[in-house]
């Protein structure tokens, strides 16, 4: 025994000498660097651009192992790491090339040159000449070109990361060497021409890590190969951002030792494969961001290890199994953006080591009280992040939520709970993030809500919260960066000299009262980017001191208050302005050049626009996205200086004093979607330029005086149109048949101009409103700004149209409007037939033309209608029996024509009142009952009649107009024929009535078509 142990203590003691020795030379401060490696270094350097003088060591300390990034081998004080990856600081980039002199560092084992910026240049392939080399990381540097197969001569590599977008990756088997390699990522190269990836990368006998995210690859192997990829080293596979076919490759299920598979965005699609159920030891599950429709298989909740499971952003249906409960080591789940339903199950309380919970944007409902009870049984909640934002979960928040200790972030927005904020929400004292907004929380807001000092964004935007909130609920919220309470009736109360103990970057306090006077302590907020304080009845003018104080504000929403005066101009800062609906006046101010939306509509402002949009010393706005000018007291006309605005995508200038034509430069808007003009005075035809704008969506150009047809090209330019507005000008001509293509079209108003001829069949061909379930709000609708934390900032695009015989304006629902006005014009012949093919349209309006015929037959196929006007023309026959099946009908008008015989019974028809069918032969309610037995009298039976009495009939009606007007001629022109007298004062009357008729022909217009 004592002979084996002697050695034994040699070898202790052996150690610890070594040990001492090594600590002795780590610290002794005679030994530097290698002069030639100090030398390379410098070299190396000067090739470098370093605007941020991160490298000044480099030049003011002697001893190269001491230089920022450098590290020297603690014995033989080589240099052997180079550490100059950017610790993702824009400020702190380097750039230009990499010296040869990195050859002369024989040592060198570790190089990271990661998220710098070298424009572009190529890898240098001298790089796959340090043979030593054991980790490389060039990852997102900014470097281009083709990856250089040389990097294949490192064979004692066992990290490499060239991760880059600005990559191409040819030909892998320069990889195939790389034998000690245990983790590739290669992330962001174009890879679509390396056909042989899979089996150059299965046959590394190391490799662990595979990362090939984004690399455009083509699964393209054959089925002979299949069995030869096992990658039986592999423990981490990502292939997210590929396009590897419609399903999973079944290879991928061959990987039983894989712990972590990322597939997500690689547009897989119908149902998660059965063979990923034998993956048993996976601990991270991946699969978001693809077409997956099926529901969540069962087999999934037996994969117990998971940790983190994301089934995020798919088309996945049905609901979440109570078996849920068997992923006990569940940690991260994410189902957000799929259509789940049904309610979540209480079993998900029992899973104590979730941190993150993801179900936002889905259909679930009910209650989800027991879920929080459940969790708080937990002995230790973990839960930091709970998330079941929008969806349509209601109840009240229990008590119980109170003891999840380490929430960090409680985020249920767009759901329907409702009652007071509960008393317990005070002790989650852990809080960072507190989203509640857009449920139906009432109540007044909880003393022990402001003692959430952690507290960094709160957002409680549209419930119905009341009560007074003072400057003292906020003394502990000095952490607040991000607060948005807009749309609750809230009054907020603060001292006069009140000081905020929190610096915000966004607020958002609108419809609060804060007024009549201007919040004071506003002035402190020196970090405001987003302020909203619409309408939150505040008075007077904006403080002179107001723009210049906050120069950081990007986002700043005035609107719908009381303030007044005039704005000589608008600070260069700003990216968005609303100022709408308040009682500014004077002229309009300029634009500055990087604003991207301004809202100065609803207020007073007279005189041109021409100083706005050509004013001078201006530079040209590259940026602006957004105009309205509408509804204020402008006059002048448009000027040509639309060029200078390119970016633009809505111009609204509605309901001002405007003269003359649209301007042609208006064509030069190539990124135009809504062009409201109406209710001016402008002039014209239409500029054959503007066909050039060919994603308009919305063109109103109402209530104005233009003239001449109207132009065919319209059907060719613009395929993205849904809401087309013509009414109340003096259009011309014939409908062209070209607006047929309008595919995408859901509300026609040509109505009261001249169009004459018939309408056109193939109306038939709008398949948008052939189509119960099209609808446009995508293309109505467009992020009002950027900067907002709150989902609900979005603009909603707008139209006035005359719906059952009155102006509406439609908004938030305008995408689902769907109607044809074709009225008070000289149109002539039949119905089409063909409109009847229409199913979607919701409201068809024919009347005051020269129609003629019968109602089509097939008009109960229309069931979406709800208003319908045939009124004032010379239809005859029958009301179609098909018409008592439109069940959702709540307007009609069929005054005025030729019909004759029984109105259909049904609970619609005999609902409306006697005024919907006047002026006709018809009978039955709601007009009088029929007679039964009775004849229809020779001179009303329908036109095409071949009853005998028939030319006995007309004969005598034409005797009786001959007789009339003779009658007529003599008793009140003969006279003026013997008397001078009579006869002037007569003609003198003629002709100022005339005058008259001639000055108020288009203001009588108006009001016939209204």
């Amino acid at each position: 025994m004592a002979t084996t142990s002697a050695p034994n203590a040699l070898f202790v003691c052996f150690l610890i000498t070594t040990a001492t020795f090594h600590v002795c030379f780590c610290n002794n401060n005679s030994i530097t660097c290698f002069e030639n490696e100090r030398e390379a270094l410098h070299k190396f350097k000067q090739d470098l651009k370093d605007p941020s003088n991160r490298l000044s060591s480099w030049d003011t300390v002697e001893d190269c192992c001491r230089w920022a990034g450098v590290v020297c081998d603690n014995l033989t004080g080589h240099v052997h790491e180079i550490h100059l990856q950017n610790p993702y600081n824009e400020f702190d980039v380097l750039g230009g090339k990499v010296n040869p002199s990195l050859l002369d560092l024989k040592h060198l084992q570790y190089l990271d040159l990661s998220n710098n910026y070298f424009e572009g240049t190529p890898i240098p392939s001298f790089i796959g000449s340090i043979g030593t080399l054991r980790y490389l990381n060039l990852s997102w540097a900014g470097f281009g070109g083709t990856v250089p197969p040389q990097l294949g001569n490192l064979t004692a590599i066992r990290y490499l990361d060239l991760g880059d977008s600005g990559l191409l990756g040819g030909n892998l088997q320069w990889l195939s060497g790389l034998v000690s390699l245990r983790h590739l990522d290669m992330s962001g190269v174009n890879l679509s021409k390396a056909l042989d990836w899979l089996q150059v990368t299965s046959d590394l006998p190391s490799l662990v890590e595979l990362h090939l995210s984004g690399c455009e690859l083509k699964y393209v192997v054959s089925p002979s190969l299949t069995n030869k990829i096992n990658f039986t080293t592999l423990n981490i596979l990502d292939l997210s951002l590929n396009d590897l076919g419609p399903s999973i490759p079944g290879w991928i299920s061959g990987l039983n030792n894989l712990l972590s598979l990322d597939l997500s965005y690689c547009r897989f699609s119908n149902s998660i494969p059965s063979g990923l159920q034998n993956m048993t030891s996976l601990r991270v599950l991946d699969l978001s961001e693809n077409y997956f429709n099926s529901t969540i298989p069962t087999w999934l909740y037996s994969l117990t290890h998971l940790e983190s499971l994301s089934l995020g952003d798919n088309s996945l249906q049905g609901e979440i199994s109570i078996a849920i409960e068997n992923l006990t080591s569940l940690v991260s789940l994410d189902l957000f953006l799929n259509q789940l339903q049904g309610s979540i199950p209480t079993s998900l309380g029992k899973l104590c080591k979730l941190k993150t919970i993801h179900l936002f944007d889905n259909k679930f409902s009910g209650e989800v009280s027991d879920v929080f009870v459940g969790f708080s049984r937990c002995k230790c909640p973990m839960l930091e992040d709970f998330d079941f934002g929008w969806n349509n979960l209601l109840g009240h928040l229990p008590d119980e939520l109170g003891q999840l200790k380490n929430l960090n972030s409680f985020y249920i927005p767009g759901n329907s709970f409702s009652g007071p904020i509960p008393v317990s929400i005070g002790r989650l004292s852990s809080l960072t993030w507190l989203v509640l907004s857009y449920n139906k929380f009432n109540g007044t807001i909880p003393e022990s809500f402001w003692q959430l000092a952690k507290l960094e964004i709160l957002l409680l935007t549209d419930n119905t919260l009341e009560g007074v909130v003072s400057d003292v609920h906020f003394a502990n919220l000095t952490r607040l960066r991000y607060l948005y309470a807009g749309g609750n009736n809230l009054t907020f109360k603060a001292s006069e000299n009140w000081v905020p103990p929190f610096q915000v970057e966004e607020l958002d306090l609108s419809s609060w009262q804060l007024g009549p006077l201007f919040p004071l302590w506003l002035s402190s907020q020196r970090k405001l980017t987003y302020l909203n304080i619409a309408n939150t009845r505040i008075s007077g003018s904006i403080p002179a001191l107001f723009w210049p104080t906050f120069s950081r504000l990007s986002y700043a929403n005035l609107s719908r208050n009381h303030f007044c005066g005039e704005i000589p101009s608008l600070p260069k800062e700003h990216s968005f302005i609303d100022l709408s609906s308040n009682r500014f006046n004077g002229s309009l101010p300029l634009v500055p050049s990087n604003l991207t939306w301004l809202d100065l509509s609803n207020n007073s402002f007279s005189g041109s626009i021409h100083h706005v949009l050509c004013g001078k010393g201006e530079e040209p706005n590259k940026t602006l996205h957004f105009l309205n000018l509408g509804n204020n007291l402008l006059s002048g006309n448009i000027p040509e200086c639309w060029k200078h605005w390119p970016l633009l995508i809505f111009i609204k200038l509605e309901n001002n004093n405007l003269v003359g034509s649209i301007p042609s430069s208006i064509g030069q808007l190539p990124y135009l979607r809504s062009l409201h003009l109406r209710h001016n005075n402008l002039s014209g035809e239409l500029p054959p330029t503007l066909q050039n704008c060919s994603d308009l969506s919305i063109i109103d150009l109402s209530e104005n005086r233009f003239i001449g047809s109207i132009p065919p090209w319209m059907g060719n330019a613009f395929l993205h149109l849904v809401v087309l507005n013509l009414r109340s000008n003096n259009f011309c001509g014939d409908l062209p048949y070209e607006l047929c293509r309008l595919s995408s079209l859901q509300i026609l108003d040509i109505a009261c101009n001249n169009i004459s001829g018939h309408v056109p069949r193939c109306f038939a061909n709008f398949s948008a409103l052939a189509n119960f379930s099209a609808k446009a709000i995508d293309m109505l609708s467009y992020p009002s700004s950027s900067y907002s934390r709150d989902r609900g900032s979005f603009f909603q695009d707008n139209a006035f149209l005359v719906a059952k015989g009155r102006d509406v304006e439609y908004s938030t629902t305008l995408g689902l409007v769907k109607s044809m006005d074709l009225s008070g014009n000289k149109l002539s012949g039949e119905i089409p037939e063909e409109l009847t093919k229409l199913v979607g349209l919701w409201s068809l309006n024919l009347s005051r033309n020269h129609l003629t015929g019968k109602i089509p037959r097939n008009i109960g196929d229309m069931r979406q209608l709800e208003s319908v006007d045939f009124s004032l023309n010379q239809l005859s026959g029958v009301i179609p029996l098909s018409m008592s099946s439109l069940s959702f009908l709540s307007h009609l008008n069929l005054s005025y024509n030729n019909l004759t015989g029984p109105i259909p019974s049904s609970t619609q028809l005999q609902s409306m009142t006697e005024s919907s069918f006047l002026g006709n032969k018809l009978c039955g309610p709601p007009l009088p009952s029929c007679k039964l037995n009775k004849t229809i009298p020779p001179n009303v039976v329908p036109h095409g009649s071949d009853e005998e009495g028939e030319g006995f009939s007309e004969a005598l009606f034409f005797a009786s107009i001959a007789l009339g007007f003779a009658v007529g001629f003599w008793v009140v022109l003969g006279p003026l024929m013997f008397k001078r007298s009579w006869r002037i004062a007569y003609f003198r009357l003629i002709e100022d009535i005339w005058n008259k008729v001639c000055d108020f022909s288009l203001e009588c217009r108006y009001m016939v078509c209204k």
